[in-house]
């Protein structure tokens, strides 16, 4: 059951003095443009504690009372609880002092600005000219180099590794991205980007260039000293997700030994230049009890002062993969659970890119509206990090004449998205597949396997080209997923699309 807005709120401790004090104070600043507005609030403790109570209850009413999108009310729910977890998180860190001003703008001019509210022209000219909704980010690895060389790294990524895209061609590709989408959110991943370097310019530089974009960068952390923490809060548009595997044993015995140590003096240089972070989490089926721990959240949510933290399931691709890393269907049930709690319960703003598919309603890969695709190192598209098979790649399409919407046609994404609708997206709300098992790759690994036969998409290392030979890796995913929907999917049926159902049948018996 969802939890009022009234209830969750109980922590923001607002008198109705307070309120009425602030009266004189919220008239006189409403006439001012609304990103100067937001600025104010956001600047005023007692003016966001008053925003938030305010708006906790409008996003609710949105989400979950109004109901407009056709997805089940507990999807929407789903939705309701990680934005205001998020608008939460952010909150602590203002009243922390943890956000310099300049990240701050950061936050209002483009996250909030462009991201979240702007009304974009160019995304509805997308829709108008496509009949569907545009892509709402990328995912670029600029770099497959690392200085780490961690067990089972989903790049094999070491040292070693020369493969980059150049400057020029990054800066196109952003340019390109809110010129033809009106898409002003990137991720960044590797590699270590930290570790890029092109044209004498690296990746603050090019964030500081795309200054009306915001950039979520994962990295291992380990290169963010004092100067580079600086220089992201003078950027002000760019948060780093750093990698954990636990605490420090856990981190340790897949990333290096010393590497925890460093990672908890990154945090320190991050809090201290005002720049919001959070944590990237890989669940094993050796760490998924760990990861979810109270001490665990509480070591790096409170103590550390992270902001978010998104988990990703070992995906078995990469260097050395293997099947027996994977979380077990068992845990992937148990896990479900537990993030539901801290997330319900404990209003953190934690994602898990598999068990959380309700709130991005199922998987966002190939481009779907709103979601994204993968360029690597290389320029090949894929249609996420974690399924490494492509039919185009960025610089060959460029040299032909192409943009990012030839990647977005080709027939390879177009048939990922096709199961997508087929399979949950945009389906009516009694009818949504299971989202709790959403990934194409890792859940529904026999349709992934048809639409790499069907439409001649080829690997994108000699990893992915091994996975594909391998008679025993087939059957392994497909087993795994047939599990895992199965014990699942009792759920979904509870409490997802069997409560539409009912309401659709007491309508037709009203």
């Amino acid at each position: 059951m969802a939890v009022e807005p009234a209830i969750r709120l109980k922590k923001l401790k607002i008198t109705k003095k307070e309120v009425i004090d602030m009266q004189s104070k919220v008239k006189s600043i409403l006439a001012t443009p609304s990103l100067t507005l937001a600025n104010t609030v956001l600047g005023n403790d007692a003016l966001r504690r008053l925003a938030l109570k305010i708006g906790d209850k409008k996003i609710y009413h949105a989400f979950v009372e109004k109901k407009s999108s056709g997805s089940p009310r507990r999807s929407q729910e789903d939705k309701y609880y990680m934005l205001t977890n998020m608008l939460n998180s952010i909150n602590r860190a203002l009243e922390n002092k943890r956000v310099s001003p300049s990240v701050r703008r950061g936050l209002i001019k483009i996250l909030v600005g462009k991201v979240l509210l702007e009304s974009n022209t160019t995304i509805r000219a997308f829709n108008e000219a496509h009949g569907f909704g545009a892509p709402g980010f990328l995912l670029i690895s600029p770099t497959k180099r690392c200085n780490l060389r961690c067990i089972g790294c989903y790049a094999s990524s070491s040292s070693a590794n020369a493969e980059k895209l150049d400057y020029d061609m990054v800066d196109r590709i952003l340019t390109e991205k809110k010129e033809l989408w009106g898409s002003h959110f990137t991720v960044i991943s590797g590699g270590e980007p930290l570790m890029w370097k092109s044209d004498g310019k690296d990746l603050i530089d090019i964030a500081a260039q795309h200054s009306d974009q915001y950039f979520l960068m994962y990295t291992n952390g380990t290169l963010i000293d004092e100067k580079m923490a600086q220089r992201m809060a003078e950027a002000g548009n760019i948060t780093p997700a750093i990698s954990v595997e636990g605490l420090e044993k856990e981190t340790d015995a897949r990333r290096g030994k010393g590497v925890h140590k460093r990672i908890l003096k990154a945090f320190e240089n991050l809090r201290n230049s005002g720049v919001p972070f959070g944590i990237s989490i890989t669940a094993t089926r050796h760490n998924a009890e760990l990861v979810l721990s109270d001490e665990f959240m509480d070591f790096y949510f409170e103590k550390q002062g992270a902001v978010y933290g998104w988990i990703f399931q070992y995906m078995p691709i990469g260097r050395s993969y293997t099947l027996d890393l994977m979380v077990t269907p068992e845990q992937r049930k148990w896990m479900f659970e537990r993030e539901q709690h801290l997330i319900r319960e404990k209003a953190l703003f934690i994602a898990d890119f598999w068990n959380s598919g309700a709130v991005a309603n199922g998987c966002i890969s190939g481009g779907r509206p709103g979601g994204y695709f993968y360029i690597d190192w290389n320029g090949n598209c894929l249609p996420c990090a974690f399924y490494p098979y492509t039919v185009d790649n960025i610089k060959q399409v460029y040299q032909r004449g192409g943009d990012l919407n030839t990647v977005l046609m080709n027939p390879f994404f177009q048939a990922n998205r096709k199961w997508q609708r087929d399979y949950s997206y945009m389906k009516p709300a009694h009818e949504v597949g299971n989202q709790i098992v959403p990934c194409i790759s890792k859940d529904h690994h026999r349709e992934a396997r048809k639409l790499i036969d069907e439409t001649g998409a080829r690997p994108a290392d000699q990893e992915a080209e091994e996975a594909l030979k391998d008679s025993s890796y087939y059957r392994g995913l497909v087993a795994y997923g047939d599990e895992a929907d199965r014990l699942t999917s009792s759920i979904w049926e509870r409490e997802y699309i069997g409560p539409e159902r009912e309401r659709i049948e007491k309508e037709k018996a009203a």
